[in-house]
C-alpha cells in the first residue's frame, strides 16, 4: 500500500535515496565542473607523461642497454667496414662534385729542396681534397731537412698551397774530409749539396760549425777583407786563422776578435796592408800587430 506523505507529495519507499548517499547524477556533474582532487583523463592519453621508476623497470632498462652494447661490440670489424664504406662513399661524392686535387703549389722552396718536399707530400692527382689531413701534410713537409717551417692551405675546389721557409745557409763546413752546409745554428742541413753553394764562406775544423755564427757577422762588416778570404780555420776549438786567397794568413786571438779586426782595419787604411802581399799578420797579442812580409813583398 503506498505511503501517504503529509503535504500531498507521493513518494515510493523503494526510490527514495538514503541519507548520506550521493546521487550518481550529482557526482558526475561535480567532476565535469572540475571538482575533486584529480582531473579525469580519458582513454590512451592517461599514460602520457608518466615515468615508471620502479626497481623492476630500472633493472629492465639496464639489461636492455647491456644487450645493445653487446650487439654493437659483436659486429667487430663489420662496424669498421661500414664506416670505411661510408667514408669511401663521401669521397666519391665530393670527387663527383669537382672537389678533387688537381694542383699543388709549393712556394718559398729552393730548386734543390722542392723534389724532397714533393716526395714527402705523397699526393696524387684526383684525391678528394676535402679528406686531406692538413696537419699531417704539414708534419711531413717539416720533416724534410731543408724545411724550417711550413704551412699547408686548402684552396677549394682543387688546389693545395704549401708555403715553406727553409733554413738559412750560413756556411759550408769542412771536417774529417767531408763537407756540409750548415744553418745559422751551426746544424748541418740534411740533403744539402755543399758543391752547389760555392758562394758560401768555408769554415774548417772541429768546432767551426758552432763558432762560425760569431765570426761571420764581423767579417761581413769588412767587405775589403771578406772578399780576400778563402777559408776560416778553427784552431784548437779556441780561435781562428783566416787564410786568404793569395796564401797569406791572419791569426786572430781567442777573445775580443772585434778589437783585433779594428786594429787590422786601421793598419790597412794607413798602409794598405792587404795589398802588400804579406805572409802572416799576427793579431793574437793585444795592442800589437806582428807582420811577416811575403817573399815577393815590395819594400816599404
Amino acid at each position: 500500500m503506498p505511503a501517504v506523505v503529509r503535504g500531498g507529495r507521493r513518494q515510493s519507499s523503494a526510490s527514495a535515496p538514503q541519507r548520506g548517499t550521493a546521487s550518481p547524477r550529482r557526482g558526475v556533474s561535480k567532476a565535469a565542473r572540475g571538482g575533486g582532487n584529480a582531473p579525469v583523463v580519458g582513454g590512451k592519453f592517461a599514460a602520457v607523461g608518466k615515468l615508471d621508476l620502479s626497481p623492476r623497470a630500472v633493472v629492465i632498462s639496464i639489461l636492455a642497454g647491456v644487450v645493445v652494447l653487446g650487439a654493437v661490440l659483436a659486429t667487430g670489424a663489420r662496424a669498421e667496414r661500414i664506416g670505411a664504406s661510408l667514408s669511401h662513399g663521401m669521397d666519391n661524392m665530393t670527387a663527383g662534385m669537382g672537389l678533387s686535387l688537381r694542383r699543388v703549389h709549393i712556394t718559398g722552396a729552393s730548386a734543390e729542396a722542392t723534389p724532397a718536399i714533393q716526395q714527402a707530400l705523397q699526393l696524387q692527382a684526383g684525391q678528394p681534397i676535402t679528406s686531406l689531413d692538413l696537419d699531417a701534410l704539414r708534419g711531413r713537409v717539416q720533416s724534410v731537412g731543408w724545411v724550417k717551417e711550413a704551412r699547408v692551405v686548402r684552396l677549394l675546389p682543387d688546389t693545395l698551397i704549401v708555403e715553406v721557409v727553409e733554413h738559412d745557409r750560413l756556411a759550408v763546413w769542412q771536417t774529417g774530409g767531408k763537407t756540409f752546409v750548415i744553418d745559422a745554428n751551426g746544424k748541418a742541413i740534411p740533403g744539402a749539396d755543399a758543391g752547389r753553394y760555392p758562394q758560401l764562406p768555408l769554415v774548417v775544423g772541429k768546432g767551426a760549425d758552432t763558432a762560425a755564427a760569431d765570426l761571420l757577422p764581423l767579417l761581413a762588416q769588412r767587405p775589403r777583407l771578406a772578399g780576400r778570404i778563402d777559408a776560416m780555420v778553427r784552431v784548437d776549438e779556441r780561435r781562428w786563422d783566416l787564410r786568404l786567397k793569395d796564401g797569406s794568413l791572419i791569426q786572430l786571438p781567442a777573445v775580443d776578435q772585434d778589437s783585433a779586426l779594428i786594429r787590422l782595419d786601421a793598419l790597412d787604411q794607413r798602409d794598405r796592408l792587404l795589398d802588400l802581399g804579406f805572409a802572416r799578420v799576427d793579431l793574437r797579442t793585444p795592442d800589437t800587430i806582428a807582420v811577416r812580409p811575403g817573399a815577393g813583398a815590395a819594400p816599404a
